[in-house]
């Protein structure tokens, strides 16, 4: 039997109706951009493996670091012990991370390194006597499958079932260059009517929503209007981290510093799971207490495992490198390039770029999970290009190693697949 035949016996995959489409590929190596099925057939992982992979797959820096440490320490709790590898990435971490945070909370992926992101936030003002349960998130946002981080998500493709059990969020367009004046009188009337506790946001790109880019300027702003009110702010750059805009992380195109930032993703190169929640000092110094139960009582069994943390800091090495600094500005001036060539396109209603992130909306109605979406990703395939289209939005997220012979044929692809619609 394929593995595609056997997967359907026990496997329930995610965002996924088995009823209708019940096979999923086989895929058995991957080495750089390049992903080989059970049959052999090979595909250009165009979007890193929903943005993981940024230094391509199984690459040799991140394993050698990894099977160093797998031969020191593989796993120890994290609650009484630390490791050289995690102490070792906190100060990375802190060293390229926006000049303002200074403590790195260990989690194990992007939806909970919101989780714990909420909970601090809840938990600091309980501490210091002020309940707050309000939260204003951008509406259409992605944070996340775990509750809080659903709640404060503005998808309801993925929240509907879940609706009545939600936290209480007040939700606010994205800038756009022209409405940050009314967005900001929209933020008067609910920080006026409600006690708000954070303002949780994608800076610049809200990924699951189709690479939606917003203003430097607008959401400066905000997180400038969210200061004055004392309002937490939480930078989930879980999608948006480590070079994907351009810069190591989205917050440092803005002047004003989030408070508490959410990692994971690229943070390991795709190679294990790992989340971070970093904050400032005055996040921390609202848990220090004589009294224990003040304390963040929010614990992973794999928090900071040492195997994790070794390839995070091969990541953070790889990404400090001249070669894939390198690699991004080519990778970002081609896309510019491209997305001038493709917007001309007949079936192509408007691009948007920035750094190694490029969104195509096709001018086209489609639903997000529906059958044209399914033809394109299919189209894609069989061109040996993995491309998974987000509604009427084709987006690209290439690996940093990609070359520029396949990074053309990516491009090539999508020119061809329309041509076709």
């Amino acid at each position: 039997m394929s593995l595609t035949e056997r997967d359907k016996k026990y496997i329930w995959h995610p965002l996924k109706q088995h009823q209708t489409h019940p096979d999923s590929l086989g895929i058995v190596k991957a080495k750089g951009c390049i992903l080989t099925d059970e049959n052999g057939n090979e595909y250009i992982d165009a979007i890193s493996s929903w943005y993981t992979c940024m230094f391509g797959h199984c690459n040799d820096y991140i394993i050698n670091k990894v099977h160093h440490q797998m031969q020191q320490l593989d796993q120890i709790m994290f609650s009484d012990f630390t490791h050289p590898p995690a102490v070792e990435l906190s100060e990375k971490l802190i060293n390229i991370l926006p000049e303002n945070q200074a403590k790195i909370f260990f989690n194990d992926n992007g939806s909970t390194s919101v989780e714990a992101a909420i909970k601090m936030v809840l938990q600091y003002y309980f501490n210091r006597g002020d309940k707050r349960t309000v939260f204003v998130a951008f509406e259409n946002g992605f944070h996340g499958d775990t509750f809080g981080a659903m709640s404060t998500s503005g998808l309801s493709v993925y929240n509907g079932p879940f609706e009545e059990f939600l936290m209480d969020v007040k939700r606010i367009p994205t800038p756009n260059g022209v409405n940050h004046t009314d967005i900001l009188q929209q933020l008067e009337k609910i920080t006026a009517e409600n006690k708000v506790a954070a303002f949780i946001y994608e800076p610049l790109v809200q990924g699951a929503a189709g690479m939606k880019i917003h203003s430097v300027e607008g959401l400066n702003e905000i997180l400038s209007f969210c200061k004055s009110k004392s309002i937490i702010t939480i930078a989930d750059e879980v999608m948006t981290g480590f070079g994907k805009t351009g810069r190591n992380f989205a917050s440092d195109y803005m002047v004003t510093k989030p408070d508490i930032i959410c990692l994971s993703k690229a943070l390991t190169g795709g190679m294990v799971p790992m989340g971070i929640t970093s904050c400032t000092q005055d996040i921390y110094e609202a848990f220090l207490s004589s009294d224990i139960s003040k304390g963040f009582f929010h614990c992973h069994t794999y928090a900071a495992n040492p195997i994790a943390c070794a390839a995070s800091i091969a990541s953070i090495e790889l990404l400090e490198s001249k070669e894939i600094q390198q690699n991004i500005k080519k990778i970002s001036d081609a896309h510019e390039l491209f997305s001038e060539r493709i917007k001309k396109h007949s079936k192509v209603n408007s691009t948007r770029q920035i750094g190694v992130i490029l969104a195509i909306d096709i001018d086209t109605n489609m639903e997000r999970y529906g059958a044209l979406r399914d033809i394109l990703l299919k189209s894609f395939m069989k061109e040996g290009v993995f491309l998974r289209p987000l509604g009427n939005t084709i987006y690209i997220q290439v690996p940093y190693v990609i070359d520029m012979i396949l990074l053309e044929k990516v491009y090539n692809t999508i020119e061809k697949v329309l041509d076709t619609l």
